[in-house]
C-alpha cells in the first residue's frame, strides 16, 4: 500500500514538472557592444548563472536563444576597455545597447541605449581593436553607414571627404579603381597605402606593385580605417600607412535580411547592388552581387563591371570562430586618352583615342581564424591567395599627335600572390596594476608577377593577344619573398599615461628573369631580338618606432609617434616600353620616417575633433624628371631616386550635430557640420639630378586642401551638401608648368560641389544626387601612360536616382 501511494505520488510530481516545464517560457537576449561608438567585434559576454558565454561579431552583435526567467548577471570583456558588469531581470525577450569605456577611464554602471542612426560619419580606432594595437597613432575610420554619398558610383570626395590631407585623382565616374594619397604622396591607384579588405592584402603585388585595381564596393562596406605612417610596424614599410576596408557581414539578430539597390544616372550610368545576410545559428554569412555599366561623359569611354562576394564565418565554440571569404570582380573599359593643355581648354568633352582598352581580371579568397584563449590573451591568423591579373591595349603614343594607326601596344600582367599572418594579442598588468598590451606577429608573402608586353593588332576592338610567336617588347617572371616579425606593447604607466614602443624585422627578396627585345635593324627590314637578363636583391633590415598617448580628462587626448618607414623597388616596372617615359635601372629602394603629434577628443557626445601636426622624412624618392636621349633628338620622362624630400604638414577634421549641443540630446532632427583642412608644405632638400633645384616643390602635393559640408534630416529624410576645394600642384619634380606632350605641368587649384539627398519610408529608401553642382571644368592628373596619356579631365556635372529596397 505504501509502495502504490509512493508511485501515485511520484508519478503526479513528475506528472507536473513535465507540465510546467512544456509551458515554461524561454526568452532571447540580444544586443550590440560598443566602444567609443565603434563596434565591440572580440568582446566576449558571458550569462551567470547558467556559465553561458559569447563573442560579439565584428558589428559588437551577440544573442542568447532559449533562456529561461529569473534573474542574471551579464559580464562583457574586451581587451583594452573596462569590464562591464549588470544585473537583469528576464522576463520577456531583452535588447541591450551597451557602451564600454577604454581601461583606463571610469567603469560603467548602467547600460547606455543609443541611436545607431545618430552616429557620426567618423571616428578614430581605440587603442587595441581585436588583434591590433592603435595607442598613439593616427587614426581615422570612415563610417560608411552614416554618410549621405554616391555610393554606387564610389563618389571618393563625397566618401572621403572626412580624411583630413588625402589627395585624390578623379578620372574615373563609374568608381572602377579608387586613387588617393596621403600627406604628399603619389595617389595613383592608392600606391603609397598598404592596402587591405578584412585585414588581407588586396593589392597587385605587396612588393614589388603595390597598386590596387580592385577596390571594395562603397555600397557593401561597413567602414574603412586609415592608420597613417605609424602602420608600418604591424602591416608593412608604406610611407602612406594603412587603408582597410571593412566590409558588412550579416545581420546577428535575424536569419535573413535582402537588401537591393537600383541606381541610374547620367550617361547611361545603371548599378545593381544585391545582397543577402543573416545569422543561422552558429552561422553569419554575408553575400552580394553587383553590376554595373556606362558610357562616360566623354566618347570611348564605355565600361562595364560585375562583381561578387561570399563570407561565411562559423562560432564552433564560444573561443574558436573560422571565416571563409571570396571576392571576384571583372570589369572591361574603354580608355578616351588624354588631351593636351589646348584641348582641354577648347573641350574638355572631346576624346582623341578610340582603340584604348582596360581590363581586370580579380579572384581573392581568405581564411581567418580567431582563438581565444581566455579574457586576456587571443590569436588571429589569417591567410589569403590572390590570382589576378590587368591588361592594358592602345596607343601609347604622343597625345598632341593622332593616333597614327597600326599594331597596338598590350600590357598583360598577371599576379599569383600568397600570405599568411598570425597575431597574438596578450593583456597583462605591470606597472601600478594599470593594463598592459603585448602584440607579436608573423607575416610571410610570396608574390609572383607575370609581366609582357608587345604589339598586339590593328584593330580598334578589345582583343587582347600578341601578335607574332612571342611578346615583342618584354617577358618576365617577377618573384618576390617577404618574411616580417614584428612586436609592440603599450606600456600603461598610469590610468591617463601609456607608451608605446615597437620593432619589425623584414627579409626582402625580390627577383627578375625574363627578357626584352630589341630590333636587330633601324630599318624597315628588321625582326626581333631576345635579350635575357636575370637579377637578384636581397635585404633584411630592423626598424623601429615609439608612441604615447596622454588623456589629462575624459574626452581629450593628446597622442604622439615617431615610426620608420621603407619602401622597396622591384624589378616589374623597368623593363616597360614607354615612348613618354623611362626608367633608371640603378633605382633603388626609398627610406625615411614619420611623425605624427596631435590632439583629439569629443565634447560631450555631439562634437568630435582631431588636429594634428606631422613631418615625414623622404630619403633617396622616386620621381620623374624630363631629360634628353644620348644623342639630344628625344626627350622623355625619366623615373629615378631624385633626391631627399620632407614633407610638414597640418591637418584637422572637426565634425558635430549642432541642433544635439543646443537640445542637450533632445532634438529629433540633426544638423551636422564638419569642416577638413590640411595644409602642406613639401620641397626636396636636396637633389640628386640637375634639373631638380633645391626647395623644388614635391609633385603631387596641394599646398591646400579644405572639404566642408553640412547635412540636415532626421530617422525619415536627409539632405547633405559638400563643398571641396583642392590647391595648385604639380606633376614632376622639376616644377614644369607646361609641355607640349601634356605629361607634365601644373595640376590647377579647383573648387567642386555636391548635392545629396535621403528620403526613407518603410522598406525603401530613395536617394538623389547631383555631382559637381555648378558644373566645374577642372583635372586632377597628368599621365604618362595608361590610361592617358595626357590631361584626364574630371567628369561634369551628373545626376544620380537610386531606389533601395531592405526585406
Amino acid at each position: 500500500m505504501k509502495n502504490n501511494t509512493f508511485g501515485k505520488i511520484f508519478l503526479f510530481v513528475l506528472f507536473n514538472i513535465c507540465f510546467l516545464n512544456a509551458f515554461a517560457q524561454n526568452y532571447t537576449i540580444n544586443g550590440k557592444v560598443q566602444v567609443n561608438d565603434q563596434a565591440a567585434g572580440g568582446a566576449t559576454v558571458s550569462l551567470a548563472p547558467g556559465g553561458l558565454k559569447t563573442a560579439c561579431d565584428e558589428h559588437g552583435n551577440f544573442e542568447f536563444k532559449e533562456i529561461a526567467g529569473g534573474e542574471y548577471e551579464l559580464l562583457v570583456r574586451l581587451v583594452g576597455a573596462k569590464n562591464f558588469r549588470k544585473k537583469i531581470n528576464v522576463n520577456g525577450n531583452i535588447v541591450l545597447n551597451i557602451a564600454l569605456e577604454d581601461a583606463d577611464t571610469r567603469q560603467l554602471n548602467e547600460v547606455n541605449v543609443q541611436d545607431s542612426s545618430q552616429r557620426m560619419a567618423s571616428g578614430n580606432l581605440r587603442q587595441v581593436e581585436g588583434t591590433a594595437i592603435y595607442a598613439g597613432k593616427k587614426t581615422e575610420v570612415i563610417n560608411v553607414g552614416n554618410l549621405n554619398a554616391n555610393l554606387a558610383t564610389n563618389n571618393t570626395r563625397q566618401i572621403y571627404s572626412r580624411v583630413a590631407g588625402i589627395n585624390i585623382i578623379e578620372y574615373d565616374g563609374g568608381g572602377l579603381q579608387l586613387g588617393i594619397g596621403g600627406r604628399g604622396l603619389n595617389p595613383s591607384r592608392v600606391s603609397n597605402f598598404n592596402t587591405r579588405q578584412n585585414g588581407y592584402d588586396i593589392s597587385a603585388d605587396a612588393l614589388g606593385y603595390p597598386e590596387s585595381y580592385y577596390t571594395p564596393p562603397a555600397e557593401a562596406l561597413d567602414r574603412i580605417e586609415i592608420i597613417r605612417g605609424a602602420a608600418s610596424l604591424q602591416y608593412g614599410t608604406q610611407f602612406g600607412g594603412l587603408i582597410n576596408f571593412q566590409l558588412k557581414k550579416g545581420p546577428a539578430d535575424k536569419p535573413v535580411e535582402v537588401t537591393s539597390r537600383q541606381t541610374a544616372g547620367s550617361y547611361g550610368f545603371f548599378n545593381s547592388f544585391n545582397s543577402i545576410g543573416g545569422k543561422v545559428k552558429k552561422l553569419n554569412y554575408y553575400a552580394y552581387y553587383q553590376y554595373k555599366r556606362g558610357d562616360g561623359w566623354r566618347p570611348n569611354s564605355h565600361f562595364d563591371q560585375n562583381g561578387a562576394y561570399l563570407h561565411l564565418d562559423y562560432q564552433f565554440t564560444p573561443k574558436l570562430k573560422v571565416t571563409g571569404e571570396y571576392t571576384y570582380m571583372h570589369y572591361l573599359a574603354q580608355l578616351p586618352g588624354g588631351l593636351t593643355d589646348e584641348e582641354f581648354e577648347a573641350d574638355p568633352s572631346q576624346s582623341n583615342r578610340a582603340r584604348n582598352w582596360f581590363k581586370v581580371d580579380w579572384n581573392l579568397a581568405s581564411v581567418t581564424l580567431d582563438y581565444e584563449f581566455n579574457d586576456h590573451t587571443k590569436i588571429n591568423w589569417r591567410s589569403y591567395y590572390l590570382h589576378g591579373s590587368r591588361q592594358a591595349l592602345g596607343i601609347l603614343s604622343y597625345i598632341n599627335r593622332p593616333d597614327p594607326g597600326g599594331q597596338r601596344d598590350l600590357l598583360d600582367d598577371t599576379f599569383k600572390n600568397f600570405g599568411s599572418e598570425i597575431r597574438l594579442l596578450h593583456q597583462y598588468k605591470l606597472v601600478n596594476n594599470q593594463p598592459s598590451t603585448f602584440l607579436g606577429g608573423v607575416r610571410v608573402y610570396k608574390g609572383l608577377t607575370l609581366r609582357n608586353q608587345g604589339n598586339a593588332d590593328d584593330g580598334s576592338g578589345p582583343t587582347f593577344k600578341y601578335t607574332g610567336s612571342f611578346p615583342s617588347g618584354s617577358g618576365y617572371e617577377f618573384p618576390g619573398t617577404n618574411v616580417a616579425v614584428f612586436t609592440e606593447n603599450i606600456f600603461q604607466l598610469t590610468e591617463k599615461w601609456s607608451v608605446t614602443p615597437g620593432a619589425r624585422f623584414e627579409f626582402i627578396s625580390t627577383k627578375a628573369d625574363g627578357y626584352y627585345a630589341t630590333k636587330s635593324s633601324p630599318y624597315d627590314d628588321f625582326y626581333y631580338i631576345q635579350n635575357f637578363e636575370k637579377k637578384t636583391n636581397n635585404r633584411a633590415f630592423v626598424f623601429f618606432g615609439l608612441g604615447t598617448s596622454y588623456k589629462p580628462m575624459k574626452g581629450i587626448e593628446l597622442y604622439a609617434n615617431v615610426s620608420q618607414n621603407y619602401r622597396s623597388v622591384n624589378f616589374n616596372d623597368i623593363r616597360v616600353v614607354n615612348p613618354n617615359a623611362r626608367v633608371d635601372s640603378t633605382l633603388s629602394d626609398e627610406k625615411g620616417y614619420t611623425i605624427d603629434g596631435g590632439i583629439r577628443g569629443h565634447v560631450n557626445s555631439w562634437m568630435r575633433y582631431d588636429l594634428s601636426l606631422f613631418y615625414l622624412k623622404y630619403n633617396k624618392r622616386i620621381g620623374s624628371v624630363n631629360t634628353k636621349s644620348a644623342d639630344n633628338l628625344e626627350n622623355y620622362r625619366l623615373r629615378k631616386n631624385i633626391g631627399d624630400s620632407r614633407n610638414i604638414g597640418f591637418e584637422s577634421l572637426i565634425e558635430g550635430d549642432l541642433l544635439k549641443a543646443i537640445s542637450k540630446g533632445t532634438s529629433k532632427y540633426k544638423l551636422s557640420v564638419y569642416t577638413n583642412f590640411a595644409l602642406i608644405d613639401a620641397r626636396y632638400i636636396t637633389s640628386l639630378d640637375p634639373s631638380v633645384r633645391k626647395d623644388n616643390l614635391v609633385e603631387f602635393v596641394p599646398p591646400i586642401l579644405f572639404r566642408t559640408g553640412v547635412s540636415f534630416g532626421n530617422k525619415l529624410f536627409d539632405v547633405a551638401y559638400q563643398f571641396s576645394h583642392v590647391g595648385k600642384q604639380y606633376s614632376d619634380a622639376t616644377n614644369a608648368e607646361r609641355s607640349d606632350r601634356a605629361i607634365d605641368g601644373v595640376v590647377p587649384a579647383y573648387q567642386v560641389m555636391d548635392l545629396s539627398a535621403t528620403y526613407r519610408w518603410k522598406l525603401f529608401t530613395l536617394s538623389g544626387s547631383i555631382n559637381n553642382l555648378l558644373d566645374e571644368k577642372y583635372f586632377t592628373r597628368r599621365a604618362d601612360g595608361y590610361p592617358g596619356p595626357g590631361i584626364l579631365p574630371s567628369d561634369n556635372r551628373t545626376f544620380y536616382l537610386t531606389l533601395q529596397v531592405k526585406l
